[in-house]
């Protein structure tokens, strides 16, 4: 006799799997392939073990998979994440702006509190910031009212920029965050929305770019500088600035 199948709540999501719904939403948003190796990377665990929850997400319509195993979003799913990555981004406004805390606290503790943010909460939170229209890294706040202000001209990855370049800092890759070192890193060195930032030089040998900041100079790495997005202008620099010693590394 067949065996009636049933599917998962939407709504019955533990707080793990909804952050492998957020993983997989910034993987599409940032156009990187979405599959289980990058969810596990970006998660901090290994393939196997996040296969199990996104079978459970798949049972609970939130996605689906491609024949290439790329996992995309269902409206379902997209709507979900969507909402939570509106209430996370809001919420470290709140924390950045109006509690002072780092980047890093504030990401942290937006983790813990979004999932118990309710409706009438966020309204609140959005009506109290005045409707921002980015996070503090400068990535978009889904819903946002004030999404129109925002700069559509060209961004490129500052790995893209050339030595004598100048360019504005626009938003640090949602995924930085993930990585709360590099965060930390980018937040104590004036890599932050709306920053000037000075290419002084790139070292293809070694796969480095230095820049200068209003924090003095800094060494990144390819990595590190591809979670960069920037609007950048032509400007010359001094022939003698491959010479200056970096203020700091990051790989």
């Amino acid at each position: 006799m067949a065996t009636a199948t049933t599917q998962d709540s939407p709504t019955d999501i533990t707080d793990k799997a909804a952050q492998y719904l957020e993983a997989i939403y910034l993987l599409i948003s940032e156009d990187r392939p979405a599959i289980a190796a990058r969810v596990a990377e970006i998660v901090g665990v290994t393939p196997p073990t996040v296969l199990e929850t996104l079978r459970r997400l798949q049972r609970q319509g939130l996605i689906r998979m491609t024949q290439r195993k790329e996992i995309r979003l269902t409206e379902q799913g997209r709507e979900h994440a969507e909402r939570l990555m509106r209430r996370h981004r809001l919420m470290e406004r709140f924390l950045t702006d109006v509690l002072g805390l780092d980047w890093r606290q504030a990401h942290e503790e937006a983790e813990r509190l979004e999932h118990a943010v309710s409706p009438l909460l966020e309204e609140r939170l959005a009506a109290v910031l005045g409707d921002p229209a980015t996070c503090p890294h400068g990535n978009p706040i889904p819903g946002s009212r004030s999404a129109s202000l925002l700069d559509l001209s060209p961004q490129v990855r500052l790995s893209e920029c050339s030595g004598g370049q100048e360019a504005t800092v626009v938003r640090i890759e949602e995924a930085a965050e993930w990585d709360l070192d590099l965060l930390t890193f980018f937040e104590r060195h004036r890599i932050k929305p709306g920053e000037t930032l000075h290419i002084l030089v790139v070292a293809d040998f070694n796969d480095t770019i230095t820049v200068e900041t209003s924090d003095g100079d800094v060494v990144l790495g390819k990595k590190a500088a591809e979670r960069v997005w920037v609007h950048p202008t032509p400007v010359a620099v001094e022939d003698d600035t491959s010479l200056r010693a970096p203020a700091a590394v990051v790989g």
